[in-house]
């Protein structure tokens, strides 16, 4: 397992890799806590299946985009180190599953030879940042948002205000109004604008899905480029002090603002303007304004079969591009999977006959992008041999489903085995749906809404549901959720619920009557808000009747056994169970990382480790009284009132800790506070080791 050592370029990744590798040393010899250790592996894109002793690894794609070389790369790394499948997340990740824990520092390796991460995939950190996959090539875009993502995605890696967050934070960039990435689920969305010929974006904040949805705020109108950094930064250190921390169901952004109102909220990121690490941050667009030249491509020859299916799949698949000459063309990845052999080919294809880059979209699909027009025939001939020319890219027939019952730990029922079927249903019963891009169907396994149920036109929701004594796998049926644009979305209605093996007829139900009812020019939403909520509920009653329940009914789809509703303990969202000890350990090391980032010049970076420190150590001391941690600032305040008499110090608690907010971050600020982080933390540990001995 040393040997990947020699082999890493980046010093930091080195790190970082190492550093996972002697975790799990120490995890398997006791030395770190089993809490503690699933924090520190999810930082790393390493995810506890529902299978035991093994791990579902998900690498970190920004904006979906990848080349040959990196397409190539995850293919062996997935035969190597799994099954040879992977799968497309609605985050543009790739996950592949069934890989041993000790085997994970390896495979991070084998990715970083081709600039793949692992690092806060998953985990209570900024996960991956999302983009429109028409970004740079979409006719109605003001500009492409692909530099603006990466160059977020870049900062915020490994960035200290954001490693250990309550919860995850998700960030989107959406190219035109019609908000494809949809900013209105995120806890940072933004939107490309101009304004008197000025680039720009409108940002939305604290959007969610779940249990609890909630459509975003809008924070800025517009602001200039140079000026997204700062606020997200801003965002994120109000969202490190202020967020629950012990509730994980009420840890999100989301629940702050509506615990303390948006303008309380907009008041404290002002409020961190002077503590900043940079007040403007331009970014750099030269490589991504290139236009892609693919004039040498040779054109092969070839023959068409069947000219009207070729025809088809162009009218649906294939999106022009605002590229003179070039199109992109969709391909639709039947539940997000796709195996090696055929990623293998499609790599060999884009770097041969197209730009060498393809996008992962928000819907599971693969969009090969900066194809000469002319190729189109042979693209179809060529895809069609790897089963990759269904028509239905992104339409009503294009289902969204997260793995459910598969591989995740809080699966209730399946979706991703309900969704074959629904596509079955669709594809033979309803194929005029093939170039519907309006109605969208999506699917979760449980409430957590990876599949984005809540926003869909017609979602299901896995759930359970009683029989007398039996339990049956079950559905929620939601309907009139979507995406409206410029950052505005409807939340979908929760109609009823029905056993999971009803989900196909509820499907035809609500098409059918849709057909028969839809006014001439009227769309889904406004059809389903003319009828209302409680017509399609008593549309849906019968389906929902448990009394007439037949033997299959107990048996869930993809499934061989009866039902058996099994859910275990969620980890992307998880919060984890913190030991003094170890926390006391992890202040150290924010110590250390703080003075080689003072030794570095990263100044910012070493006052907000040093901010860690404290908070850490001050946190660590409370939970060995007993004490609610549950925020930053509850920590800081709980502090200064239970220790104040105790712990001296020359200033309140608060103004001491506080100081990060109150000075800019200068190297001589950075070295100040770094030694009173120092001092504060020998003072806490001195204390702690005479209450230990007096215990004894």
């Amino acid at each position: 397992m040393q040997s990947f050592r020699s082999e890493i370029e980046n010093p930091i990744v080195e790190k970082d890799i190492i550093d996972l590798e002697r975790k799990i040393q120490q995890f398997y010899k006791g030395e770190i806590d089993e809490e503690r250790f699933r924090s520190l592996r999810l930082a790393r894109g390493v995810y506890g299946q529902r299978q035991f002793g093994v791990q579902m690894i998900r690498i970190k794609l920004p904006y979906g985009k990848l080349t040959s070389e990196q397409l190539h790369r995850i293919a062996n790394v997935s035969d190597e180190y799994s099954r040879g499948r992977l799968h497309i997340t609605t985050r543009q990740d790739i996950q592949i599953h069934h890989v041993s824990l000790d085997r994970t520092p390896e495979l991070w390796a084998e990715l970083e030879k081709d600039d793949i991460t692992l690092r806060e995939a998953c985990g209570n950190a900024v996960r991956n940042v999302t983009a429109s996959e028409t970004a740079g090539i979409d006719k109605d875009e003001p500009f492409d948002v692909s530099p603006y993502a990466h160059a977020t995605f870049e900062f915020f890696l490994r960035n200290p205000i954001c490693q250990e967050l309550g919860r995850k934070f998700k960030i989107s960039f959406s190219g035109t109004d019609k908000d494809t990435a949809l900013s209105f689920m995120h806890d940072l969305g933004f939107i490309a604008k101009t304004k008197n010929g000025v680039r720009g974006f409108k940002i939305m904040v604290a959007g969610g899905l779940g249990s609890q949805a909630r459509l975003a705020d809008t924070l800025f109108e517009f602001i200039e480029t140079d000026k997204i950094i700062p606020v997200t930064e801003a965002v994120l250190r109000v969202f490190d002090r202020f967020g629950e921390r012990s509730k994980r169901a009420k840890a999100r952004l989301k629940f702050l603002i509506k615990d303390i109102g948006f303008e309380a909220f907009v008041k404290l990121v002002e409020d961190e303007q002077k503590a900043l690490s940079v007040k403007t941050f331009p970014i750099d667009t030269a490589g991504f304004d290139k236009d892609v030249d693919v004039s040498h491509v040779e054109i092969p020859s070839v023959e068409i079969k069947d000219q009207q299916a070729f025809e088809t799949w162009k009218a649906i698949n294939v999106i022009e591009q605002k590229q003179e000459g070039l199109s992109a063309i969709g391909v639709k990845v039947h539940l997000g999977d796709f195996y090696t052999k055929e990623a293998r080919i499609l790599a060999d294809l884009i770097k041969k006959y197209a730009g060498n880059e393809i996008r992962l979209s928000l819907r599971q699909n693969i969009l090969i992008r900066h194809v000469k027009n002319e190729l189109l025939p042979f693209f179809y001939v060529e895809l069609q041999k790897l089963g990759f020319v269904d028509v239905g890219y992104e339409s009503t027939l294009d289902i969204t489903s997260c793995p459910g019952t598969d591989t995740c730990n809080l699966g209730i029922a399946s979706s991703t085995g309900v969704s074959a079927e629904l596509e079955r249903v669709l594809k033979t019963e309803y194929p005029q749906y093939a170039n519907n891009k309006e109605i969208t169907i999506k699917i979760s396994g449980c409430m957590n809404s990876c599949g984005q149920h809540t926003m869909a036109h017609i979602g299901f929701q896995g759930m359970s549901i009683k029989s007398g004594n039996l339990v049956a796998p079950a559905l929620q049926v939601l309907l009139g959720g979507s995406v409206l644009g410029d950052g505005a979305g409807r939340i979908a209605d929760k109609v009823l619920k029905i056993p999971s093996k009803r989900g196909p007829q509820a499907l035809r139900e609500i098409l059918n009557d849709y057909q028969s009812n839809v006014k001439v020019g009227e769309s889904f939403l406004n059809y389903y808000d003319r009828q209302g909520e409680r017509y399609f509920y008593t549309l849906l009653k019968p389906l929902a009747d448990t009394t007439n329940l037949e033997q299959s009914d107990f048996v869930d789809w993809g499934a061989d056994e009866a039902y058996v509703k099994a859910v275990g303990v969620g980890e992307c969202a998880g919060v984890v169970i913190d030991l003094i000890a170890t926390l006391l350990f992890e202040s150290e090391e924010k110590l250390e990382n703080a003075s080689e980032s003072l030794k570095k010049e990263q100044y910012a970076d070493s006052i907000y480790y040093a901010y860690l420190s404290i908070v850490n150590t001050a946190k660590a001391l409370l939970i060995s009284e007993g004490k609610k941690t549950n925020t930053h600032a509850g920590i800081i305040s709980q502090f200064e009132e239970e220790f104040a008499s105790k712990i001296e110090l020359d200033v309140p608690f608060s103004e001491f800790i506080f100081q990060i907010q109150k000075n800019e971050p200068t190297k001589e600020f950075a070295e100040s506070y770094l030694i009173d982080a120092q001092s504060f933390y020998k003072k806490v540990d001195a204390y702690r080791a005479n209450i230990v001995s007096d215990e004894a």
